[in-house]
This record gives C-alpha cells, sequence and structure tokens, in this order.
C-alpha cells in the first residue's frame, strides 16, 4: 500500500451537489482545491445511484421566479443542452466535465475520508483511502469543508452536533414535537420501469416482501413508472447511519416487493412494464447537524426571514416525513408546512461554532429539525455550498477563519450577487460595475431598460426587474457611461425562465412540464458595439449563448458607451434581460 501526504488550501469531502459546487467555487477563484468523494460519480443523491430530482425554494413550479440561480443554474441549463432525452449517465458526464474543468480543483474519487487530526481546535489533516488503486492519503490544508450529508469529518473532527427533534420549548418552534428525540427522517431507495410494448412476466424475488392493497391504502402507487419517494425507512427504531446496512436491505425488500404488487397485484395497468433500474445506494435524508454561530429554526422559514449576513434562501415547504416512513402505514408519509415567502440562510449556519477551521455545506448546516425539513432539499444545498466556497476564498486571501469572514460580509454578498446567486433583501453595491451609474436607455423605449442597473437581476414578487422586448421589433439598449473607459469584461443575464423546472429527474411528471433543451427565452446572439462619441471602436457578435448568465471579455479599447442589439432567444418571441455588468 503507498502511503501519500499532500497539501492543499482548502479540501472539500463530499461530492454531492453542495460539495461539488462548494469545490467549484472556491477552485474558480484560484484556490488549490481537493474534493474527496466516496463513490464513482458526483452528485450523491442528484447521481444515477440515487436519482432523487433537485428540488428547490420554486417547489415544484409552485413558487414562481423561485428557481436557484448560479452555478446549480449553470450545471443544469448545461444538462438542458447535453441532455434532451433526461439520461442519468450524461448528467453523470455534466458534472464530471464541470468539475474536470476547473484548473485548481483536484479529485479524488472512489476515497473514503476515515480519520480527522485536530490540534488546538483546527482540523490539522484528514486521511482516506481509495479502494481502486489502494492508496492511502494524508490531507493537510488549512481549511476544511463538510459536504458528506452524515457530517462524518464534524463527527471526527469533534465538532458539536445534534441528531434528531428537538423540544417544541427548544427553540419555541410551534411545530416540533413536545419532548425531544432521536428520531429523524429516513432513507429511501428508488426504482424506474419502462413500457416494453409487450407483456413482462415478473416473478418475485425469493427475498421481497408482500403488500396488499390495504397496507398501501395512504400510499399512491398510481404513477407505476418511478417511484417512491415514500420507499423510506430507518430514523425511528433503526438508526440511519449505524443501520444502513440493514436499512438497504429492508427497502430492497420493500422495493422488489412495491413492484410485485404493482405487476401481480391487481390491474396497475403494468403488464407491459419492465423494471428497467433499482438503486442499490439509498438516498439519506437526515442524520447530524452541525451547530454554527447560529441555527436557523422553524420561525425563520415561516416568517421569510431576512439577515444581515444572508448568502443563501430557501422556500421548499418544510416537509416533515413520519417516523420510520414505510412502516407507519397507517399516516400520511409526510406533512407539508407550506411557507409564504423564501427565507434567507445565513452565513453563521455554514460553519462549525467549535472547530476553527471547518465549513459545512448540504444537509448538516446548523439547523434545527423543523428547519432542515425545509433546508435539506438539494437546490437549496447547492447556493448554500457555492456561498462557501466563495467564502473560503476570501478566508484564505485575508488569512482568517471561517467565522473570521464575517467581517468581510458585504464582499461575499456582492462576490455572490456577481456569479449570479440571488440573496433575498440583497442589491448590487459592487463599485466596480460601472453600468450601476450608467444612463440606460432602449429603442424602442417604455422597455424597461432602466432596470439593467436596478440592483436585482430576477422578478421578485410583482417588480420585474428586466427589460423585455419582442424580437421583432429589432431593439436596441445603449449603456452610456459617465466617462470614457477601457472596458475589459461585461456580463449578462438574461431570463432562463425561473418559474419552471430544469431538473433531472425519473419522475415522467416532472419531466413532462419541462422544455427538452434550452429554454426557449434564454438569449442565445447578440451584436455588441463599443463607441467613442458616435464612432463605433469595436463591434463583435455573440452567437451560440444557453445559459442565464454569460460572461464576455472585452479588448480594453476606450469607449463611453456600449450598445447592445441584434438579441435572438432560443424562441421565446420576447426578449428579457435582467442585468448587465461592464468592468474595467
Amino acid at each position: 500500500m503507498q502511503y501519500i501526504s499532500l497539501h492543499f488550501d482548502l479540501v472539500v469531502v463530499g461530492g454531492g451537489m453542495s460539495g461539488l459546487i462548494a469545490a467549484m467555487a472556491a477552485a474558480r477563484k484560484g484556490v488549490n482545491t481537493a474534493l474527496i468523494h466516496a463513490r464513482s460519480v458526483l452528485g450523491g443523491n442528484a447521481s444515477s445511484e440515487i436519482r432523487m430530482h433537485i428540488c428547490g425554494a420554486d417547489h415544484h413550479m409552485k413558487r414562481k421566479n423561485a428557481r436557484e440561480t448560479g452555478i446549480i443554474e449553470e450545471i443544469l441549463l448545461e444538462n438542458k443542452r447535453r441532455n434532451p432525452l433526461n439520461s442519468y449517465p450524461v448528467f453523470d458526464a455534466v458534472l464530471f466535465d464541470k468539475a474536470m474543468q476547473c484548473e485548481h480543483l483536484t479529485l479524488f474519487m472512489n476515497t473514503c475520508m476515515d480519520g480527522a487530526a485536530v490540534e488546538n481546535g483546527r482540523i490539522s489533516s484528514v486521511t482516506a483511502y481509495q479502494q481502486t488503486t489502494e492508496k492511502r492519503f494524508t490531507f493537510t490544508a488549512p481549511l476544511f469543508v463538510d459536504a458528506t450529508g452524515d457530517g462524518t469529518l464534524s463527527h471526527l473532527a469533534g465538532a458539536e452536533y445534534v441528531i434528531g427533534r428537538e423540544s417544541r420549548d427548544t427553540y419555541d418552534e410551534p411545530h416540533a414535537p413536545e419532548m425531544a428525540d432521536h428520531c429523524t427522517m429516513g432513507n429511501s431507495l428508488m426504482f424506474k420501469a419502462r413500457d416494453m410494448g409487450e407483456p413482462v412476466p415478473f416473478i418475485k424475488p425469493d427475498f421481497a416482501n408482500t403488500y396488499t392493497e390495504h397496507a398501501l391504502r395512504n400510499r399512491v402507487h398510481k404513477d407505476i413508472a418511478s417511484g417512491y419517494w415514500w420507499i423510506e425507512l430507518g430514523g425511528g427504531t433503526f438508526d440511519t447511519i449505524d443501520d444502513a446496512e440493514v436499512l438497504r436491505e429492508e427497502l430492497l425488500k420493500a422495493v422488489y416487493g412495491m413492484w410485485d404488487h404493482i405487476k401481480n397485484g391487481g390491474d396497475h395497468g403494468a403488464d407491459n412494464y419492465e423494471l428497467e433500474w433499482v438503486g442499490m445506494l439509498p438516498g439519506k435524508r437526515e442524520s447530524r447537524r452541525v451547530l454554527g454561530d447560529y441555527v436557523l429554526r422553524e420561525q425563520d422559514c415561516q416568517q421569510g426571514a431576512r439577515f444581515q449576513d444572508a448568502v443563501a434562501y430557501g422556500g421548499w415547504p418544510m416537509d416533515v416525513h413520519v417516523i420510520e416512513g414505510f412502516l407507519s402505514d397507517s399516516e400520511d408519509p409526510t406533512v407539508y408546512l407550506h411557507l409564504p415567502d423564501v427565507y434567507a440562510i445565513p452565513y453563521r449556519c455554514l460553519y462549525s461554532r467549535n472547530v476553527d477551521n471547518l465549513f459545512t455545506c448540504g444537509r448538516i448546516i446548523s439547523a434545527t429539525h423543523m428547519a432542515f425539513a425545509s433546508s435539506r432539499v438539494m437546490a437549496t444545498c447547492a447556493v448554500g455550498g457555492q456561498a462557501v466556497g466563495t467564502a473560503a476564498y476570501i478566508a484564505l486571501r485575508e488569512g482568517t477563519t471561517p467565522r473570521g469572514v464575517n467581517d468581510h460580509m458585504k464582499e461575499l454578498q456582492q462576490t455572490l450577487l456577481r456569479d449570479d446567486c440571488y440573496i433575498p433583501g440583497i442589491v448590487n453595491e459592487d463599485p466596480h460595475d460601472l453600468a450601476r451609474t450608467a444612463k440606460i436607455t432602449s429603442v424602442p423605449d417604455h422597455c424597461g431598460a432602466e432596470n439593467l442597473n436596478s440592483g436585482v437581476s430576477r422578478t421578485v414578487g410583482d417588480a420585474a426587474h428586466c427589460f423585455a422586448a419582442r424580437v421583432c421589433d429589432q431593439s436596441e439598449i445603449s449603456l452610456a457611461l459617465a466617462a470614457p473607459v477601457q472596458l475589459r469584461e461585461m456580463h449578462i443575464k438574461s431570463d432562463s425562465n425561473l418559474s419552471r423546472e430544469i431538473t433531472i429527474s425519473i419522475n415522467d411528471k416532472v419531466i413532462s412540464r419541462q422544455s427538452k433543451q434550452t429554454p426557449p427565452e434564454i438569449l442565445r446572439a447578440c451584436r455588441i458595439k463599443l463607441m467613442l462619441g458616435n464612432t463605433c471602436v469595436h463591434e463583435m457578435q455573440l452567437a451560440g449563448l444557453y445559459q442565464r448568465f454569460t460572461k464576455h471579455s472585452l479588448p480594453g479599447i476606450l469607449c463611453d458607451r456600449v450598445i447592445i442589439d441584434r438579441m435572438e432567444t432560443h424562441g421565446a418571441e420576447e426578449i428579457r434581460l435582467f442585468e448587465i455588468r461592464l468592468y474595467e
């Protein structure tokens, strides 16, 4: 066995959506980053191993204009371009490709972190074993990120954490149980079926359970092509970590037993259906939650809280699953406590309060069980991951700790906004953005051109915050600068329809309400002209655009006005732009 010691600026443990995005965000800022992941594919619960759709604040399109942007939006739009038929192996490749494109990111796949050394309240190193190569690594770094989902690094490092449900009076949460306990939400196993166009028999394995229609009376199973999140076990008698392998076996018995019931237990319209895929790795909802300087709670979610140190947001309802999951056949599988608005997530929830150099992201952030019921979903975890990766860059540059980044909060927030994240209540105040003070007009007028530097790059409530014009009007946008400058970069944020889902999914209903390819609203092409007085000093044609957020290099030629025209979409009849930024 080889023993290898490596040093990085940042070590991220866990390559689910939050850990991957945290690592990408840091690496893109020049941070020498290691991403240690125990599996062979990235994405965690969203990968081909588990196949859960990436849910977020929009709650399956029930809340308008709430979809998360930033790197998670970039990834899902890339998937739309490359993966119109919704293949999970293709999505795996999209995630791997995005990671491989990061110059300062090194992946350690099939590598299980199994130890942590702590000195004076700081992690000095972690150890990991790579199964495929029989190599044992020691990683040293000034900063670490726990994105393991189970809070494994936090546990090994002695971070303070909780498991289970707080009592009602612990944080005055009205929907918490009267008494505290160690109960959590359980693990689930998914399956996918396909119509073969001819009868397909199914012989139940000997290990599988048997279910009757009466036993399933509170479990809707009409959608036979994929399912079911409610095939969920653990969190009561069985612990989701300690008993994970027992639960996996019981979940396999349940999945194959469910399929036997669908095929052979009455008329479910499944005669021609074949079981195409069964997950062998359960998706886990809840285990440890690591305590930070603030604990997000039910009231924050219900009241749409805003925080001075807000860096991310959520909006999925508090989705409280029944204890013991599938075994509780007399109860509904979940209770949805719907939220009137999105809520902000404070930065103080994203690091350990007692391990000095440890960030946390994903479902283990500092939250009560009730708040966790909302904050745990993957798109919410993803935007928290981008905040953590960006904060790590600032901490390293300033030579400070995760807690010390609180002294640089405005820079953190403004950097996240610049990178197309949305933070409720925070607007663009970037002093380097020359478009903020530009006079913006358009032809035709009355198209809302002034919204392009309003400071908010999406529709919020009744405020559209966008320029909108018909494609056939051949509109033109003009940004007149206060004085001639040498522009070197331009940012454009266009419309990707943040009211529509774009997630990968095995559920046919989820997929049916999506565009198969790039959303038609996105800007596909335009022309940019740099003007000095009435003279065009540089012209460039942009084509093949498919992202909501695009950056464009400019030649640094002296100019005092920027014109954008010849705008085209991917099929929508209206052009909608939310923000333009200009930098020297």
